[in-house]
């Protein structure tokens, strides 16, 4: 099976070169670059790849904009941010405007390519922890109901996993906390995504707190 095509967008040429070395020394293939937002969605448009590394502040059109449009094209591209810090205050609006993880701009080579393939999956945030940790501190700030009307098409089973998941449990860890196997906590998960129409379980979180399943500090 091949691995995922990538594209890379930041205004620094250093750090697209870096990280293009990084990705093809681990199989991962970069099919092209982009030095701001607006070159970002045309790439994405004339390249079709399955991932988008992305800096958040980034001249003229952002990563944020960026993100929002390339998340609205045809096909399953996916979009990994890049921030220089964990809690810059871009990101909890980067996972709200579909953006499917974050990194670090310091990420170590394995870190880089791991989390590629991992987003391209769509199975797992990358560090669930820093997650929850950014949103908790974010999510407070955004007026939503506290109860959304597609949380009614979830079972009470699938309504606790989503919270856990919200939470920034691993399968594995929810499996453990509700007795279940690991099998099942992923069909149940693989539900939700289906009847809420969510790409990944950065939607879901974002979704779990919009929705009050999970409370900042709780």
């Amino acid at each position: 099976m091949s691995g995922p095509r990538v594209v890379i967008a930041d205004d620094q040429a250093f750090v697209r070169i870096g990280f293009r070395m990084i990705l093809g020394s681990g199989g991962v293939e970069v099919v092209g670059e982009a030095a701001d937002g607006a070159e970002a969605v045309t790439a994405v448009r004339d390249l079709r790849p399955d991932v988008v590394l992305m800096d958040i502040r980034m001249p003229g059109m952002d990563g944020l904009e960026a993100c929002r449009r390339i998340v609205r094209e045809p096909g399953d591209c996916r979009v990994l941010m890049l921030t220089t810090f964990d809690l810059d205050r871009y990101v909890y609006e980067a996972l709200a405007a579909g953006a499917s993880g974050f990194l670090l701009k310091d990420v170590t080579p394995e870190h880089l390519v791991a989390a590629v393939r991992l987003i391209e999956t769509g199975d797992a945030l990358l560090a669930p922890s820093i997650t929850r940790r950014l949103v908790e501190r974010f999510a407070s700030g955004v007026s939503v109901p506290a109860v959304h009307r597609d949380l009614a098409a979830l079972t009470p089973r699938e309504r606790e996993v989503l919270t856990l998941v919200g939470s920034g449990r691993s399968n594995s860890e929810i499996a453990g906390h509700l007795t279940l196997s690991e099998a099942t906590v992923k069909t149940h998960v693989a539900r939700i995504f289906a009847k809420l129409e969510l790409r990944d379980r950065a939607q879901a979180v974002v979704l779990a707190y919009e929705t009050g399943l999970v409370t900042p500090g709780a």
